[in-house]
C-alpha cells in the first residue's frame, strides 16, 4: 500500500511539474509575442523617421536646384546685358563714324555679331590639361600598379592610381599655367 501511495504521489508530482512548465512556456510565449510586436513597432517608427528624412532631403535638394537655376538665369541675364551693352556701345561708335543711315544699320549688326563672337571665343571649353593629366595618370598608374604587384594587384592598382593621378595633375597644371588657362 505504501508503494502504491508513493507511486501515485510521484505521478501527481511529475504531472503537476509538467503543467507548470507548460504554463511558464505559455506565459513566456505570450511575452515573446509582445516583445516581437514591440520590436516591430520600433522598426516601423525608424522606417518612418528615415522616410521623413528622405523627404526633407529631397525638399532641400529641390530648393537648392531652384536656387542654382535662379542664379544661372541671373548669370545668363547679366551676360546678355553685358553683351547688349557692348553691342550698343559699338553701335553708337560705328553710327557716329558712318555718314549714311542705311550703312550704319549694317555696320551695327556686323559689330554686334563680332563682339558676341569674341566673347564665345574667350570662353574656356573642354577639359583642362590638369584634368586630362589626372585621368591619364590615374588610369596608367592603376594599370602599372596592378601589373607590377604580383601578390596583391588590387592594392597595387590603388597605389599606382593615386601616384599616377597626382603626377598627371602636377604636369597638367604646369601646362595650364604655361598656356594661361590658370594663373599662379
Amino acid at each position: 500500500m505504501k508503494k502504491l501511495f508513493l507511486t501515485g504521489f510521484a505521478a501527481t508530482l511529475i504531472l503537476t511539474s509538467c503543467n507548470k512548465d507548460e504554463k511558464i512556456q505559455t506565459a513566456s510565449l505570450e511575452q515573446q509575442k509582445l516583445d516581437y510586436q514591440a520590436r516591430q513597432i520600433d522598426l516601423e517608427k525608424q522606417k518612418l523617421a528615415i522616410e521623413k528624412e528622405k523627404i526633407t532631403f529631397e525638399r532641400q535638394k529641390d530648393s537648392l536646384n531652384k536656387v542654382t537655376a535662379e542664379k544661372e538665369a541671373e548669370r545668363k541675364a547679366a551676360n546678355q546685358r553685358v553683351a547688349s551693352r557692348k553691342s550698343s556701345t559699338s553701335r553708337g561708335s560705328s553710327s557716329g563714324s558712318s555718314g549714311g543711315g542705311s550703312s550704319s544699320g549694317s555696320t551695327a549688326s556686323n559689330s554686334g555679331s563680332s563682339s558676341a563672337g569674341t566673347t564665345t571665343a574667350t570662353k574656356k571649353k573642354g577639359w583642362s590639361s590638369a584634368a586630362k593629366g589626372t585621368v591619364i595618370g590615374t588610369v596608367g598608374g592603376a594599370a602599372a600598379g596592378a601589373i607590377i604587384s604580383k601578390k596583391n594587384p588590387g592594392l597595387g592598382a590603388v597605389i599606382g592610381g593615386v601616384a599616377g593621378g597626382a603626377t598627371g595633375y602636377t604636369i597638367g597644371r604646369a601646362n595650364d599655367r604655361k598656356t594661361g588657362r590658370v594663373q599662379k
